[in-house]
């Protein structure tokens, strides 16, 4: 996400405002688990781009040398005469699992949420039956409205985290260039958070009050 997002006031002062209890102040705590989670996803993301920049850089030349050795009628096979390159290359992909590893646990993290966003919808529907909320709990969304602006955050970041999946599986073996860059721009520029979903956060920080409006 944007590096300014750093400035929201998503910290234990949020957390011991007095004011809201109940429903209110767990949408905000949400709200701002949302925040904190999408700032750690951004620095994973980062981390695993560099990675994956390396895994190629690296299989390119081990894919040219193989293919010279194979010309020369090698008897050994040309991975075994590459062996420290490819000892190298394949510490770069453990280093990439970890990372990926790290943002499923993050999706996992955004799940809890919406199971809690989902909490909070039932607990309403309880207590107010078919009438409804009379008073939004903040400026003027329904707790619906949280419930679609968290629904939508969720569906982008688990695209996400399966197309890094699809990529960490795929980038060490692809000998086609072209391919590696597609896997290296789509890992980069995150295709599946369209502007709607940094938008639906911005909102939902603006609603909660961990932005001014």
């Amino acid at each position: 996400m944007d590096g300014r997002l750093a400035d929201v006031a998503a910290t234990s002062v949020n957390r011991k405002c007095p004011a809201l209890t109940g429903s209110a102040r767990k949408l905000k705590d949400n709200a701002a688990d949302w925040h904190n989670l999408l700032l750690r996803w951004e620095k994973l993301n980062e981390e695993g781009f560099v990675l994956a920049g390396n895994i190629v850089n690296m299989r390119q030349p081990l894919s040219q040398d193989a293919q010279q050795l194979l010309a020369d009628g090698s008897a050994l096979s040309p991975w075994q005469q590459t062996g420290v390159a490819v000892e190298l290359l394949q510490a770069e992909c453990c280093k990439l699992q970890e990372v990926v590893d790290r943002m499923v646990a993050v999706v996992t993290k955004m799940q809890r949420l919406m199971t809690s966003q989902r909490g909070v919808e039932e607990l309403e529907a309880f207590q107010c039956r078919a009438a409804g909320r009379t008073v939004p709990l903040f400026h003027g969304w329904s707790t619906k409205d949280f419930g679609d602006s968290c629904g939508l955050l969720l569906e982008s970041f688990s695209q996400e985290v399966s197309l890094r999946q699809l990529i960490l599986q795929e980038v060490a073996h692809t000998q086609d260039p072209d391919l590696s860059l597609v896997y290296l721009s789509c890992w980069l520029h995150q295709p599946f958070t369209c502007p709607q979903t940094r938008l639906s956060l911005e909102a939902l920080l603006l609603e909660t009050g961990h932005r001014p409006l």
